[in-house]
């Protein structure tokens, strides 16, 4: 199976469906099409101040498939497993990369994507965290439509 579309870990398949579908049944978690065919993840929309804390790359040009915020706790001690690179661009605010979907077990990626979304809500301007925090903030639309499988758009 191609490190682009996924990979089969523990019998779960990690992919970027999978990696969307988790994202954005967490709080607040926004989508939007950036930097030509990167899908990036924001807490809250940009429009309201929100800031991201996960990239995907969409159409296999880059040499990693996801990054995102560790935190400097995790950042180290993540680069010290094979597959986990410091992010192009990102690597002074202790972001990460992953080369393939498989660099991590499916449940670690998972709990540390949450963990980068609580981060960076943490760091969100305070009329930022209000804004969320209302109940009459709504979810932007998603600017993907799930594909048949294929792990990609």
């Amino acid at each position: 199976m191609s490190a682009r579309t996924g990979a089969r870990t523990g019998g779960v398949r990690m992919d970027l469906e999978r990696v969307r579908e988790f994202l954005l049944r967490l709080p607040a978690v926004t989508e939007t099409m950036q930097w030509g065919a990167k899908l990036v993840f924001r807490v809250g929309d940009k429009a309201i101040g929100g800031k991201m804390f996960a990239v995907a790359d969409l159409d296999g040009t880059d040499k990693v498939v996801l990054s995102f915020a560790a935190g400097p706790e995790q950042f180290a001690a993540l680069l010290e497993r094979q597959g986990v690179l410091p992010a192009p661009y990102l690597a002074r605010a202790h972001w990460v990369a992953l080369e393939r979907w498989n660099a991590l077990e499916p449940a670690e990626l998972m709990e540390l994507l949450a963990r980068a979304r609580d981060l960076t809500h943490g760091k969100l301007p305070r009329r930022t965290r209000e804004i969320l925090a209302d109940p009459g903030w709504r979810r932007p639309k998603t600017v993907m439509r799930k594909s048949a499988g294929t792990g990609v758009p």
